[in-house]
């Protein structure tokens, strides 16, 4: 009777139906759950046709192992109850134009944890099943993960890009952000985030408008008028500063100004102001987060080009 090869035997073949839907990466057990053996693994690494990944993982081709591979690769070399959480399980749901050279990897409290130069594999003590994504491969809720994020992440900076990130790719929204964030009980960068998360819940005009007035105060520049009532043929709108002197509106822009519904009526209004004679300034609270003194040396300019002297008015 002739011996099947690889490419003919049912186990193998179920072993290439599974792993395509991993990026062609199996752990050990579920290889030996469909019967192949270790000696068959090891003569399958021997000839190159397959590959390690980690000490859990086995790749069933021997080129680059892709992005999806190591994901499922971290989460084998986590153990049974591991997960992947923060970036990681942000690109498992769909993040993308942000990644990080690790994938984090999370363990309860107790487990064991197999290190790994590539993989970020550490316990917490926020580790709930209930926190666990339905379907696909073990990961936190996008909710979640984008929380535990910005709380890991180097900077101020990139814990602000994230959120906002998720929110404009709609992958949560901001009010499911805040309740995570609610579980957050002690952490440096708590405030901040509760901060960034008020301008992604639409707080953006209260708390962005009373920053931008501090920040102007700081700097020596004239005070605005605020929430100016300004009429056009079609409709009345608000202006949220005006220096009406130097012809000058800053607009405070929170994310919901950059949603599709919104778009139309904000060119239409900054359209009507142009032809007005006015200089429309917009000022993104993102931008305020991250490029505060270049936001700011835009003000300047403009006040400045329009005759300010440097003399409070």
């Amino acid at each position: 009777m002739a011996t099947r090869t690889p490419h003919e035997d049912p186990r193998f073949v179920g072993a290439r139906i599974v792993a395509g839907d991993q990026g062609w990466v199996l752990s050990r057990p579920q290889m030996y759950a469909l019967g192949i053996t270790r000696w068959e693994i090891r003569g399958e690494l021997r000839s190159g046709r397959w590959q390690r990944v980690g000490d859990q993982s086995i790749c069933l081709h021997n080129a680059t192992v892709d992005d999806v591979g190591h994901l499922w690769a971290a989460v084998f070399q986590g153990g049974p109850r591991a997960c992947l959480d923060g970036v990681a399980s942000l690109r498992a749901s769909g993040l993308v134009r942000y990644e990080e050279e690790r994938i984090r990897v999370s363990v309860p409290r107790g487990a064991r944890v197999r290190r790994s130069h590539r993989y970020d594999i550490r316990q917490t003590r926020r580790w709930q099943a209930e926190d666990l994504a339905p379907g696909g491969i073990p990961r936190t809720r996008v909710d979640v993960a984008a929380v535990r994020a910005a709380l890991w992440a180097r900077t101020d900076r990139q814990a602000t890009y994230l959120l906002t990130l998720v929110v404009q790719q709609g992958l949560t929204t901001p009010e499911a952000l805040g309740t995570a964030l609610l579980r957050v009980r002690r952490d440096r960068r708590r405030l901040l985030l509760h901060t960034v998360l008020h301008d992604l819940l639409d707080g953006a005009r209260s708390l962005g408008e009373l920053d931008v007035g501090n920040e102007l105060r700081r700097r020596g520049l004239p005070a605005p008028q605020r929430q100016v009532l300004r009429r056009d043929y079609r409709n009345r709108y608000y202006l949220d500063l005006h220096w009406p002197r130097w012809r000058l509106v800053v607009e405070v822009d929170g994310i919901h100004d950059a949603w599709a519904e919104n778009v139309v009526r904000d060119a239409l209004r900054q359209n009507a102001l142009a032809l007005d004679g006015d200089t429309v300034l917009r000022l993104p609270l993102l931008g305020y987060r991250l490029a505060r003194e270049e936001f700011f040396d835009q003000i300047e300019q403009a006040l400045v080009r329009a005759g300010w002297t440097g003399r409070a008015a």
